[in-house]
């Protein structure tokens, strides 16, 4: 199974999901996509096989993920502080893959009925969700 984690500013949504895999013993290979330098650098540091920043590595991983996860604002343009360009935001949409994405209400996107949670009990439910669906639950 391929999961392609993307973030952006510092990377720490995308280290918290990496983390949490990593400790819930998630055997597929991780791919790490920053929208910079910075956030790429963090998710490899908390274990992502690989790792690149950018527009185009956004776009080319995208088509080879089963799961995609991040932060919500991966799929909105300009979103991120506008870090996450229409490009990226279309790559992700378009993708075949399941979107594992965490609410973060600071990308003018508000999930209606979310229950109100900490951005890390957010990360590992996204965590508990992705390494479900490698054990196939």
């Amino acid at each position: 199974m391929k999961i392609l984690v993307i973030d952006g500013q510092g990377g720490r949504i995308g280290r918290g999901i990496i983390e949490q895999l990593v400790k819930g013993g998630f055997n597929g290979e991780i791919t790490a996509v920053g929208t910079n330098s910075s956030a790429t650098e963090a998710m490899i540091k908390a274990g992502a096989a690989g790792g690149a920043t950018g527009e185009n590595p956004v776009a080319v991983n995208a088509r080879e993920a089963d799961i995609i996860t991040g932060p919500v604002g991966i799929i909105a343009a300009n979103s991120l502080m506008g870090e996450v360009t229409p490009r990226m935001a279309y790559a992700v949409a378009e993708s075949a893959a399941k979107k594992v994405l965490v609410p973060v209400n600071r990308c003018n996107i508000v999930m209606a009925g979310m229950e109100e949670l900490s951005l890390n009990e957010y990360i590992a439910r996204a965590a508990d969700i992705i390494i479900a669906a490698e054990r196939g639950k």
